[in-house]
């Protein structure tokens, strides 16, 4: 008795993971969507599959399988030319002949109860390419085949499922399966029929449920930017950026933890007059290019469902899968979508978990161009500037590729090239993408890149420097330290790290270290904000025009300069404190000395000038002062947004260089006005020792504080009365001498009576690794160290 025939339509609500053999990875994870996630709130448009039994069936009835299989057999795809004219004449064959008449009938019979439940004749529709190769966890494809929007009709759609077939051949996706082993023959497509999300007349974007640089799994990454989400896919334009922290986004906290605005000066929008070209990039208004493209809430909203999606597939694999999402937002609606979702290919595919550290250690040449770093690496090389593809064969492997934007039509030339440099784009932009596979670096969003780097030009591209991707001129030196963690002996002292950049914090958290035992706000302000406090409160004050017009572009976007500030400094400090949850990090409030205050835009206005400002008006001293109390209120409001908003309530506080009890007193009064109580809610307040007072005093300071760290270069400085910036006195400078050794023993004896905690956080066990073993010796808590001694100090501090 005959088999029956299997279906050539299925709808999404009939389909799970497990059909993906019949319609590939897109729509059977579509299908798993609606069919598991409805109930978490996901909203996925509906719409059915079109299985690769129909693609078979074309092929046969064509009578072209034989003859497409043998001229790919024969084919070199290194050949360009070849390539090009191979995968062109396949197309054309697929095209050219109509589809099978059973696969009419019941595609349009499909699309009819779409149209119908739409309450349409005949609804528009996204028809999007399948393949049974595809979002596979090893090998995601993608970009490899085309998808079409908009679509309007019967005939159209008809034609537009014959174009999706024939994209299996593209001459990118024959090189994509040839360079990761997978015969031609077995891989099939299916195409997906979706309702439309008119996200041109709003946005779109992807969501990454873990950081796409470092890898790092405790945080939802979400881009997005005006019109169709090609744009965002593509890097034709630099998106906005939210990152939100999963572990406290769990509890019910608002944790957006940092926000990158996006310059967004493109959109992809549809064009009703064009038939052969339904779609074209438009200009965004300068006044929406200085918005977010989604509000807080909706931030939230997509990254609870990427939790949700997450977990499902987490669940069904038996492992953690991080996941890459698309998502629209209907612009007639307001309402939110997802409209893809398949495992991330890069970081969950890691064998290792090695950390690798880059580090420049020459001299630097003059910044060539700047953009968004994407990866952690440095490479040198000469650089390639091609404009357009057609001058692909041009480009020598080894060299560096600068380009206005790439797409999958570029992959065979990224494959050869040492680093990528692009005008547009933003971390999840397909340059990025690919980039990150291949484990090369790239600089994305220069936005002149291909203006000011020349072919020829010898540079070095460094990612390996935070959020700032520099091309540099010349070669630079540079080293990279592998780190497995599980090599690193347990240290009989816990060891902390040193952080002063936010953007380098998801990277660090991965060393095997107990927590932060310094991070500088001062770096926050300094990189992140740039404007004096007092500025930003008191902008009457800045008089000078120029000035004032600097200030003003750099806070645009936001209701308030103060505003402005709170929330670059709140964003800055919780991706630090995210980044190392539940570890404790010790925030360091401010301590710019005057004279670095002044250099902040609008400072001199508000800093006096002192002859001596090493030993004058800074830390503390400024918290309590009419001079600086309101900064040091908005440095405050920061704090609070972290610890109560966002939850993160492993962040503790430190007041620098606190010469007096009564100073110390004074500080906690302010602490206590502005909304911060130690002890409430688990607030601990630590205090640096830095001056022989703090030393003198301990037991006292122990009353007021709940913990010390030592300075080490400060404490050295006035111990010994070495100015620790004078290289006539640097013989002198020294942490190891008896009188400052005498100091630290004195200091931890005294706060261990009272039940206190001392650590370390100056630079002097990252240096000398036998100073570290005279810390330990003595009983010290915690060692604070720059990143790149941890290995160093993990051994030579090996327990037993």
């Amino acid at each position: 008795m005959p088999q029956p025939r299997p279906p050539f339509v299925l709808p999404f609500s009939e389909v799970a993971l497990s059909d993906l053999p019949r319609v590939g990875g897109k729509n059977a994870s579509l299908g798993e969507l609606i069919g598991n996630l409805a109930a978490a709130g996901v909203r996925v448009p509906d719409g059915f599959a079109v299985t690769a039994d129909a693609y078979r069936l074309h092929l046969q009835e064509a009578g072209i399988e034989h003859e497409i299989y043998g001229a790919l057999a024969a084919l070199d795809p290194r050949d360009i030319d070849a390539l090009a004219r191979t995968g062109r004449a396949v197309r054309e064959r697929i095209r050219s002949t109509p589809l099978p008449a059973a696969v009419v009938a019941e595609v349009e019979r499909a699309y009819r109860l779409l149209s119908a439940d739409s309450g349409e004749e005949a609804t528009d529709v996204a028809v999007r390419s399948s393949a049974t190769a595809e979002d596979l966890p090893t090998a995601s494809f993608a970009g490899q085949q085309e998808t079409y929007l908009n679509v309007h009709g019967r005939t159209n759609l008809l034609h537009a499922i014959l174009d999706c077939m024939a994209s299996l051949f593209t001459d990118r996706a024959i090189v994509y399966r040839f360079e990761r082993g997978f015969a031609h023959q077995d891989v099939a497509l299916s195409v997906g029929v979706q309702k439309m999300v008119r996200s041109d007349l709003a946005s779109a974007g992807v969501i990454f449920t873990l950081d796409t640089e470092t890898g790092f799994r405790d945080v939802v990454m979400v881009t997005g930017a005006f019109g169709l989400g090609e744009t965002v896919v593509q890097g034709s334009v630099n998106p906005d950026e939210f990152w939100v922290h999963k572990p406290t986004l769990r509890k019910g906290f608002r944790p957006i933890v940092r926000r990158e605005r996006g310059e967004k000066a493109l959109k992809l929008v549809y064009d009703p007059h064009s038939a052969a070209k339904p779609v074209k990039l438009r200009p965004v208004r300068v006044q929406d290019r200085e918005r977010f493209v989604l509000d807080d809430d909706e931030v939230l909203q997509l990254a609870r469902w990427a939790l949700a999606i997450e977990d499902h597939y987490s669940s069904r694999a038996g492992h953690p899968t991080p996941m890459d999402i698309e998502w629209a937002k209907d612009g007639k609606t307001g309402v939110l979508y997802v409209v893809q979702a398949r495992p991330e290919t890069v970081h969950s595919q890691r064998k290792s978990v090695s950390i690798d550290v880059y580090k420049l250690r020459g001299p630097k040449g003059r910044i060539l161009a700047r953009g968004k770093s994407v990866g952690g690496k440095v490479a040198t090389g000469r650089l390639r500037v091609l404009h357009h593809l057609s001058e692909q064969a041009a480009f020598q492997a080894g060299e560096i590729l600068v380009t206005a934007e790439t797409g999958p039509d570029w992959e065979p030339v990224l494959h050869h090239a040492a680093a990528v440099v692009t005008d547009r784009g933003g971390r999840t932009c397909h340059a990025a993408i690919v980039s990150r596979e291949l484990g090369i670096p790239c600089v994305v969003g220069t936005e002149q890149g291909t203006q000011v780097l020349e072919t020829g030009q010898e540079v070095t591209v460094s990612c390996a420097e935070g959020d700032i991707g520099n091309v540099y001129e010349g070669r630079v030196e540079f080293e990279c330290e592998s780190i497995d963690p599980a090599t690193l002996p347990t240290p009989r002292v816990p060891l902390m790290l040193n952080v002063g950049n936010p953007e380098r914090a998801f990277l660090l958290a991965q060393l095997p270290t107990t927590g932060v035992g310094l991070a500088r706000m001062e770096l926050v302000v300094l990189n992140w904000i740039g404007i004096h406090p007092m500025a930003l409160v008191h902008p009457e004050r800045v008089i000078e025009r120029e000035i004032r017009q600097k200030i003003e572009q750099r806070i645009r976007g936001y209701s308030t300069g103060p505003e402005f500030l709170v929330s670059r400094l709140a964003t800055g400090i919780a991706q630090i404190a995210a980044a190392f949850y539940p570890r404790p990090v010790i925030l360091r409030f401010s301590d710019f000395k005057t004279n670095e205050y002044a250099g902040l835009l609008g400072g001199a206005v508000f800093e006096p000038v002192e002859s001596n400002p090493m030993i004058g008006f800074r830390g503390a001293s400024r918290y309590y002062s009419e001079r600086y109390r309101e900064g040091f209120a908005l440095e405050c409001a920061a704090v609070r947004r972290v610890r109560e908003e966002m939850g993160l309530e492993n962040l503790t506080l430190m007041v620098p260089f606190c010469r007096t009890l009564e100073e110390g007193r004074r500080v906690l009064v302010e602490l206590e006005k502005n909304g911060l109580v130690r002890g409430e809610r688990g607030l601990s307040v630590y205090v640096m020792c830095e001056i022989p007072s703090n030393v003198l005093l301990a037991d006292e300071f122990s009353d007021l504080f709940d913990g010390f760290s030592i300075g080490s270069n400060d404490l050295t400085q006035l111990t010994l009365g070495t100015d620790r910036d004078s290289e006539l006195l640097s013989h002198l400078f020294d942490e190891r001498d008896p009188a400052v050794k005498k100091l630290i023993c004195m200091v931890v004896e005294a706060a261990h009576r009272k039940g206190r905690k001392v650590g370390i956080c100056g630079q002097a066990p990252s240096d000398h690794a036998d100073f570290a073993e005279f810390l330990a010796d003595i009983g010290i808590d915690s060692i604070s160290l720059n990143p790149d001694s941890i290995a160093r100090v993990a051994r030579r501090l090996a327990r037993g």
